[in-house]
């Protein structure tokens, strides 16, 4: 009997830890994704249109194709609720998230139809840094609710 209990135990015990990992694997998806988007709009887009980096259409034309593929996932990666953010992380999701949901996926196409309005319209540091700053904003309007400073 004892050692039945030890093993139920050992089973219960490798379940929770599995769960608890499972959980963290989907806040990091979560993270990824919006790191994704920030490799593209900070690194990318906000570092050349301050000039940081050289002006390159090549890298603005991929920026634009990444974030839109990247907002695109939002919806699905944030369909569960991992309950947990990402271990040290400085940003994390908020269950407001997963409270009101369709408030949050609404914020979603407004992104991509702002993405959308500049493929093929920068040309230049003035418009990219226009683009920055209507993308940024755009975004900005679903961190301002959903998004939490951990840090």
């Amino acid at each position: 009997m004892k050692r039945l209990m030890m093993v139920a135990s050992g089973i219960l015990l490798l379940a929770a830890a599995s769960a608890a990992m499972a959980q963290q694997d989907i806040a990091v998806q979560q993270d990824n994704v919006m790191r994704q988007q920030a490799k593209y709009l900070y690194g990318v887009m906000l570092r050349m249109s301050r000039g940081r980096i050289p002006y390159d259409q090549a890298a603005v034309d991929e920026a634009l194709v990444e974030l839109e593929k990247s907002v695109g996932q939002i919806a699905t990666v944030f369909g569960p609720n991992p309950n947990e953010n990402v271990v040290n992380a400085e940003y994390g999701s908020s269950p407001k998230v997963w409270q009101n949901k369709a408030d949050f996926e609404s914020k979603i196409p407004p992104v991509l139809k702002t993405i959308g309005d500049f493929k093929g319209k920068i040309h230049d540091v003035a418009s990219l840094t226009t683009a920055y700053t209507a993308i940024n904003d755009s975004c900005n309007e679903c961190h301002e609710t959903y998004r939490l400073k951990l840090k």
